[in-house]
């Protein structure tokens, strides 16, 4: 478990739901994470879903799987004593990651410079909504106005309806990414020049990135990319065919090809159908490789192909559609929910999911593994999430003060 990519640094992560994410990658890295906590626990403790029958500052499994790997102390940088004790810490540390609104650490003394007065070649990052400059660089932001800031909710949904939100909050999860990346570079950079600096991640920025799409469509043509909802629409035409299509338990994901992106899947599929009776005539009869949707009416690939092809797959389930699917090279996956992930066989066999005890759950909890793999092992899920305060004793008691409550 010493082995990893970050093996060595101490990384310092103050309180806050913004920066978990980060940090997590870090300690999967192998880097010494230590989470930075309030008296109480960082609020981020309290974000659902939460486990029944568990303490809840413990409880919340979102807290669980975004702190893997790191330790807990509790400093109350609110008073002078818990405040020095930071310093003294952020003096024994090589990054100290952050997402405070902008300018608030120096408020309160804690600041990059002030920080550096105890360790020069300190790195910081600091996650923020907007970035610590411009217009906005105060402004409060939810997930939901980061995603509408960024583009992003412009293009989700379907096209007859208001615009929809992902399900779960994924902006400070790019913003994490974002942050543990920009770490790393600046360890790499002072590694060479023996320098530190400050990284400053916008989440707003983040989110942008994963527009890209709609702003290369601007940029190359002058047009807006609109929602598409779950069908395509093909010109000239406008013919739309679905890409998400119930089955018998659940969904599945499919696409209706045309011409010779279609040449194996779309037979393959019409000689399954044939196979158990459901296959139209014109299914039968059609020369896919030529088969333009753009040019064929909507009464008429609904009637000859959508309808026939949405019964058969009501008959089927997930699993009988994506087995068979394999064998005959047809292009139909199963739309997994949580269970369903869990399910797969290709995670299982790659090791993905590990198991972790945690002395707060009767039962050990199954959480992401590691985001690579390699042969050594560094990177890695390092240990459960810690319990609040589990590390005062180990990393507070060679402090001058002794910590700070």
């Amino acid at each position: 478990m010493s082995k990893g990519f970050l093996n060595g640094y101490r990384v310092l992560e103050l309180s806050g739901q913004e920066s978990l994410f980060a940090g997590k990658l870090l300690a999967d890295m192998g880097a010494e994470v230590i989470k930075v906590e309030p008296p109480g626990g960082d609020p981020a403790r309290l974000v659902g879903p939460m486990a029944p029958q568990v303490d809840p500052v413990e409880a919340g499994l979102l807290w669980q799987a975004m702190n893997t790997g790191k330790k807990s102390v509790v400093l109350d940088l609110e008073t002078y004593k818990g405040r020095d004790a930071f310093l003294e810490l952020a003096a024994t540390a090589d990054v100290v990651v952050e997402a405070y609104p902008p300018g608030r650490l120096e408020d309160m003394g804690l600041g990059y410079a002030e920080l550096c007065r105890a360790r020069p070649e300190l790195v910081m990052v600091s996650i923020t909504a907007f970035g610590d400059a411009g217009p906005y660089r105060d402004f409060v932001a939810s997930d939901l106005v980061i995603w509408a800031l960024s583009g992003l909710l412009y293009i989700c949904g379907d096209p007859d309806r208001p615009p929809v939100r992902i399900s779960l909050p994924q902006s400070w999860l790019h913003a994490g990414a974002d942050a543990a990346t920009g770490a790393a570079m600046a360890l790499f950079h002072r590694g060479r020049t023996g320098q530190g600096q400050r990284v400053v991640v916008s989440a707003l920025k983040a989110l942008e990135r994963v527009a890209y799409a709609s702003h290369i469509l601007w940029d190359a043509r002058g047009r807006v990319l609109r929602r598409q909802g779950s069908a395509l629409r093909i010109p000239p035409m406008g013919t739309t065919t679905p890409l998400i299509w119930p089955c018998a338990d659940g969904f599945v994901a499919f696409y209706l090809f045309g011409g010779q992106m279609g040449a194996v899947s779309n037979p393959a599929l019409s000689k399954w159908m044939d196979d158990e009776g459901m296959a139209s005539p014109a299914m039968l009869a059609m020369d896919w490789p030529k088969f333009s949707i753009g040019h064929t009416p909507q009464e008429q690939i609904d009637r000859e192909v959508v309808e026939p092809v949405a019964a058969f797959f009501k008959k089927h389930t997930q699993r009988e559609l994506w087995d068979e699917g394999v064998k005959r090279r047809v292009m139909v996956y199963p739309i997994n929910d949580a269970s369903g992930v869990l399910a797969e066989a290709q995670l299982k066999e790659r090791g993905f999911w590990v198991r972790l005890a945690h002395p707060a759950y009767e039962q050990e909890l199954t959480l992401p593994g590691p985001f690579v793999k390699t042969e050594q092992g560094l990177c890695q899920v390092r240990g459960s999430a810690p319990t609040l305060g589990q590390h005062n004793q180990e990393v507070l008691a060679s402090l001058g003060g002794q910590g700070g409550g």
